[in-house]
Formats: structure tokens, sequence, C-alpha cells
């Protein structure tokens, strides 16, 4: 089914994950770096710097994991950009 091999294909899956001055980053199979503000999570947005830093890649790709601050995100979903929280504004 050439459907699903397409489905997998383009399926974001990080090999590193980092975090630097409030910016988390990913590596992704494809050669893609990616980065989002932690501060447009929830639980990511009250971490200190060190915690952010924390940060594992789990299930194989697909997921990031905070233990301390028991946190998950999927890598799909900030990839895609589903924010829990708006953009701070910018000061003009």
């Amino acid at each position: 089914n050439t459907m699903n091999a397409i489905m997998t294909e383009t399926e974001p899956v990080a090999i590193r994950a980092w975090a630097e001055k409030r910016i988390i980053y990913l590596e992704l199979t494809d050669g893609r770096i990616f980065g989002f503000p932690a501060d447009r999570f929830r639980i990511l947005n009250q971490a200190s710097e060190d915690q952010l830093k924390e940060v594992r890649i789990e299930v194989g790709g697909y997921a990031l994991r905070w233990e301390e601050l028991d946190e998950d995100l999927t890598v799909a979903g900030v990839v895609a950009g589903r924010f829990q929280l708006p953009l701070p504004r910018q000061a003009a």
C-alpha cells in the first residue's frame, strides 16, 4: 500500500533534541533542524532553563519527554505548530 509508505516518510521523527535560550530544537531524520519556543506550552513555560535542557527523545523519535516536569509532547504536534499558548505580544 503506497499510501502507508508515503505517510511514514512524511511523519517527522527526531534523532536529537536540545534546548537553548528557551527554544527547544529537534534534528529530524530528514535533515531538518526545527526549533520552537518552550513558552508556547503550559508546563514548559514554567520550567527553568536547566529543566528544559533535560529533554529526551522517546518512542523511537516520535515523542519528547521531560522526566522531572512529567511532560510529553509529540514531535508531529510541535512540527505542525499545535501549541497550547499564544505567542507573547512583541513590544512595538
